[in-house]
């Protein structure tokens, strides 16, 4: 690639301008690299759910009248909702022919204290849970541990979750669903291996550069990225010593 011709920049007030036409030069080598030669990684298959459909009662019935939906809860954090999570909550809905689904998502202020920093606010995660066809409703701003108080006050039957004990970092208690196993109230769910909110994070930390590239390319800057020029190039360094050069 042939660079583009640049004029004599002097002053301080003008370093800024150069190290941006520099890093516009580096962004159009990398898209031109990556369209000669880069090949696509191929995506790792969906695992299967390891999920089976549980046996379902024949619907009781009164005088010929159904009767009233089985109100079931699941909740969690929901951080970059993915099919994992979709697959959990399509178990807790079919756990009984005629089921009301509920689900609570933390709040941002619970998560953070107790479990570390989301990708997505919490007004993001409930409303990606409202567009998953298998949930009812949505009970935002959820506990951390569940009570009679709240089981009462939204008529909940049953909760259903998969069966690891998950410690209440609220110090609490050994297990958050203690209290609805003990009274037989918890239905088991199977998580789907291969996938998680930490598995999705992870795959963007393992190729850092890449991302930071390709959002560059597309119209971010780097102030809005968080990088400094030191981090940003083809091979995480490339600028960095056009930027030395420059300052001497």
């Amino acid at each position: 690639m042939t660079r583009k011709p640049r004029k004599r920049l002097i002053g301080q007030q003008r370093l800024e301008e150069v190290l941006d036409i520099v890093l516009q030069e580096e962004v159009e080598e990398v898209e031109e690299l990556e369209d000669e030669d880069e090949e696509l990684e191929e995506a790792p298959a969906v695992p299967p759910s390891r999920f089976e459909p549980l046996p379902c009662p024949a619907p009781e019935e009164s005088n010929g009248v159904e009767q009233r939906p089985v109100r079931v809860y699941a909740d969690g954090i929901y951080d970059l909702f993915h099919f994992g999570h979709a697959r959990s909550l399509e178990q807790a809905k079919k756990l009984f022919p005629n089921t009301y689904l509920l689900v609570g998502c933390c709040s941002d202020a619970l998560t953070h204290k107790y479990k570390g920093k989301t990708v997505m606010y919490e007004a993001e995660r409930y409303e990606s849970l409202r567009h998953c066809k298998w949930v009812d409703e949505v009970i935002p701003d959820a506990p951390w541990v569940i009570s009679q108080e709240f089981l009462d006050k939204h008529q909940i039957d049953y909760v259903a979750h998969d069966a690891l004990p998950y410690a209440d970092a609220s110090g609490a208690g050994k297990d958050v669903y203690d209290f609805v196993k003990k009274a037989g109230r918890f239905k088991e769910t199977k998580r789907t291996d291969g996938v998680s909110t930490s598995d999705l994070i992870m795959r963007i930390i393992k190729d850092y550069n890449e991302y930071v590239m390709r959002n560059l390319a597309r119209g971010y800057t780097r102030k809005e990225l968080g990088v400094s020029y030191v981090k940003v190039g083809p091979r995480g360094f490339s600028i960095s010593q056009t930027v030395f050069s420059l300052r001497s």
